[in-house]
């Protein structure tokens, strides 16, 4: 990429589009097209399409998403689902209309089925049934990935894909209800501090086991494969390390220093028994994460006292 190009960073506000602006910058890209959802509806086709014609740009990073942990893909079914499908179709679309140069498009590890053969490799995309409470959500990623895969196919188009394990990092959703494992119990242990509280309860029984990578990881992942993939076939990003809730638990306990007692709800739901990605083909290509979990939750916690809690109103 020209140092010059135009590059359209979509989702910019968000945890991923904001690592990847800040990646770019760090490299010296300062001419960036960036549009908060308030500012465009990218679910909008005539809209998407008036924005292209104006800003024409050589790539982009489709990285908007509507995201959430368990209890909001299950409860919001039907927004998970239309509105990840609408950002898809109308950005992919656009892509190939405008002519874009290179575009890459961001999906999800939940998009292999629940029982998949692990580490998951990206063959294993719809061998068999996936995970039910965040299946609207996969369903909309997957017809992200198709639409990559066939546009190039029919329209000889320059795109690619890659599908990232759990996120974290700089400027996550730590929502009280609606965020993901990781960001949910950094607020959980942060505030039983605070309050002194004796236990924090954690949802399920603490078997499942997770794959977690740093933000910046994952954008460093993606200005790599813009620059050295081209190809029709997905690629996985991840750390290649799993851990079990319960470890990952009782590191952010040991981050924070609370010293009180974690109690796993074996009544709550643990989601998909594990998730870890088979990263073999990123790393054949020459990219590895370097952000360690435990560091990559100090820093988490960090931005999550500096700016969540300050955006809040919430006082240490």
């Amino acid at each position: 990429m020209d140092k010059n190009a135009k590059i359209f960073v979509n989702g910019h506000t968000g945890m991923v589009g904001s690592a990847i602006v800040r990646k770019l910058n760090s490299f010296g890209y300062t001419n960036l097209i960036l549009a908060s959802s308030a500012e465009i509806d990218m679910r909008r086709q005539v809209l998407v399409e008036e924005f292209f014609d104006k800003h024409k740009p050589d790539y982009v990073f489709i990285a908007a998403a509507k995201v959430g942990g368990i209890y909001a893909n299950n409860e919001f079914r039907a927004e998970f689902i239309y509105d990840n499908l609408m950002i898809s179709l109308n950005i992919i679309h656009c892509c190939y209309l405008f002519k874009v140069k290179k575009a890459l498009f961001l999906g999800s590890s939940c998009v292999y089925p629940k029982l998949a053969p692990q580490p998951m490799s990206e063959e294993c995309l719809l061998t068999s049934s996936l995970e039910e409470t965040n299946e609207p959500y996969a369903l909309a990623k997957i017809a992200g990935i198709k639409l990559v895969e066939n546009y190039n196919r029919q329209y000889n188009t320059n795109l690619i894909s890659c599908m990232p394990t759990n996120l974290y990092g700089k400027n996550d959703n730590y929502h009280e209800k609606n965020s993901h494992v990781l960001p949910a119990l950094i607020r959980k242990f942060y505030f039983a501090k605070q309050n002194g509280d004796k236990e924090v309860f954690v949802w399920g029984d603490g078997s499942p086991k997770r794959e977690f990578l740093y933000v910046d990881d994952l954008a460093d992942a993606c200005f790599f494969l813009m620059k050295n993939y081209q190809g029709n076939s997905t690629i996985n990003v991840g750390s290649g390390i799993e851990v079990s809730i319960k470890e990952l638990a009782e590191t952010i306990k040991k981050v924070i220093g609370y010293d009180g007692k974690i109690v796993f709800d074996a009544l709550m739901p643990n989601g998909t028994p594990r998730k870890l990605l088979n990263c073999d083909k990123i790393h054949s290509l020459g990219w590895k994460h370097v952000t360690p979990l435990e560091k990559g939750c100090e820093l988490a916690l960090e931005d999550f006292k500096k700016n969540y809690l300050k955006r809040n109103n919430v006082f240490q």
